[in-house]
């Protein structure tokens, strides 16, 4: 089961990767002095690229503690 806990290592880190990436998009958004309805549009666009990397980050890390139970 050492495939298992390899990919999942991998889903976790592409999750992180994602979960900074959205952090940056935030941040240069707020740098950026946009009108709070601007803001907002631009918030709801990141939204879903921020749950995506949750998600994945979280598949991965199950995947690493099945890989580890079973084998």
């Amino acid at each position: 089961m050492d495939w298992l806990i390899w990919i999942g290592a991998a889903l976790s880190v592409l999750g992180i990767c994602g979960i900074f990436l959205s952090i940056v998009k935030v941040s240069r958004a707020r740098r950026a002095g946009l009108s709070d309805e601007e803001l907002r549009k631009r918030l709801q666009g990141i939204l879903p690229l921020n749950l995506g990397a949750l998600f994945l980050s979280v598949i991965g890390l199950m995947a690493v503690i099945v890989g580890i139970a079973l084998g």
